[in-house]
């Protein structure tokens, strides 16, 4: 953890050149929230935009893996920590706490301050450069790394937030949840993205229902 100690703070603002921020939020984990993350980076790079993920789920970071990217140190420039590039183009660009980790099987035990100091310096000290839209992959729930992000991205413009729920009951209800922060917390509501609900074929135009019903709502 020494990269993180040893960082200072940046204010030269590092979002400076961002065009867009959207939040992904689930108010359940294993939603599959860090894998719509993932696609939705992809099909805006493959749109001909440059794209960057934050990724504050600071307990369990799935975005290097979920883009292939092993251990990979993080330099710093002038202007703060360098993400890491999935391409030669640098059309997509990483950061998280599992690029910052000696161990990747480290457990991360922080207290809240800890955690929104870290979110801190992410928001503000990573040199994303130009961007076209900034994904940031959020933990479940509604704790201090979301509270911490909003406070911290209050000088920048925040686009909204993409919600990430499964058909079952208990995920439903814990997405009206998330829905009710975003209103408390003044975050506009892009969409609601409905994961593992089901899938047609291309060629036969039937659906397969290839997850589990569950506890699923109409």
């Amino acid at each position: 953890m020494h990269q993180i100690q040893n960082m200072e703070q940046n204010n030269d603002g590092g979002m400076s050149q961002v065009r867009h921020v959207v939040l992904v939020l689930s108010g359940k984990g294993g939603v599959g929230k860090s894998t719509i993350t993932t696609e939705l980076a992809l099909a805006l790079r493959h749109a001909g935009n440059k794209v960057g993920i934050l990724d504050i789920d600071l307990c369990g970071p799935s975005i290097p893996r979920m883009l292939n990217v092993g251990r990979t140190d993080v330099h710093q420039c002038d202007s703060g920590w360098v993400p890491v590039y999935t391409d030669a183009e640098k059309s997509l660009a990483l950061m998280s706490i599992g690029f910052l980790l000696e161990d990747p099987d480290e457990a991360v035990v922080w207290r809240g301050p800890k955690k929104t100091a870290l979110i801190g310096q992410f928001v503000s000290d990573v040199a994303w450069g130009e961007l076209d839209v900034l994904l940031i992959d959020t933990p479940p729930g509604t704790s201090d790394e979301h509270l911490a992000v909003l406070d911290n991205l209050k000088k920048h413009r925040l686009d909204g937030a993409v919600l990430v729920t499964t058909p079952q009951a208990v995920s439903t209800g814990d997405v009206r949840r998330e829905i009710t922060f975003c209103k408390k917390t003044g975050v506009r509501i892009l969409g609601i993205i409905e994961n593992m609900s089901g899938f047609v074929c291309p060629h036969c135009s039937e659906c397969s229902n290839i997850f589990s019903k569950g506890g699923g709502e109409s």
